[in-house]
């Protein structure tokens, strides 16, 4: 199930880009105290982020500045049990934004910061064929993402939110209300980015 793939597509085109494989990466850089990660969650993310540990082992924050999405679910949810294991904080700055797969890693920070400005987008998941919507909530095609909100002590309401509240070639840009609602963050979170302003953001 690739999250993000189906939405990277669409931007793709909206964008100009020749296909999916134009997208960047997740690189994580040393700034001061913390990792800052942009780019995309494949399968060379986690390798990616073990070695920046291992010549930072003593780094425990990771801002999420710019993370579109997952085009490898199964790498995502791996590495964020990984972020969550290893004691991370977790934040999205002023002017970052997370989306899709980017916010299941948010949610992997045992403390989570959201600052004022922040984006955070969700939408459903697509097999190619068929939106999660299609399957009864019973399915078994729910359950990865439902034990790891569990996991990450996420109310798995959210899960269920998130599949209703855009297709998987769109995006919900969530307000200040539902973040505190499925708390998303462990701090107290004082505006979200807008609509307009999320979407400039990904031009």
């Amino acid at each position: 199930m690739k999250k993000f793939l189906t939405y990277i597509l669409t931007m793709s085109v909206l964008v100009g880009l020749a296909s999916a494989q134009d997208y960047l990466p997740m690189q994580f850089e040393r700034v001061g105290d913390a990792f800052v990660a942009t780019g995309v969650i494949d399968d060379t993310t986690i390798d990616a982020f073990e070695d920046a540990l291992d010549e930072h082992p003593d780094v425990r924050i990771l801002v999420l500045a710019f993370v579109e999405g997952s085009v490898d679910d199964d790498s995502n949810l791996e590495l964020s049990r990984i972020v969550r294991e290893e004691g991370f904080a977790t934040r999205v700055p002023s002017n970052g934004l997370v989306a899709s797969g980017g916010t299941d890693l948010f949610l992997a920070g045992a403390k989570r910061e959201l600052e004022s400005g922040a984006c955070v987008g969700v939408h459903s998941w697509s097999d190619g064929r068929n939106a999660a919507t299609a399957f009864p909530r019973d399915s078994e095609e729910h359950s990865k993402y439902l034990d790891y909100y569990e996991e990450m002590g996420t109310p798995t309401d959210f899960y269920w939110f998130t599949i209703e509240a855009a297709p998987a070639d769109g995006m919900h840009w969530m307000n200040k209300a539902e973040v505190s609602k499925y708390r998303l963050a462990t701090s107290i979170v004082m505006k979200l980015g807008s609509r307009s302003s999320c979407e400039s953001r990904l031009q």
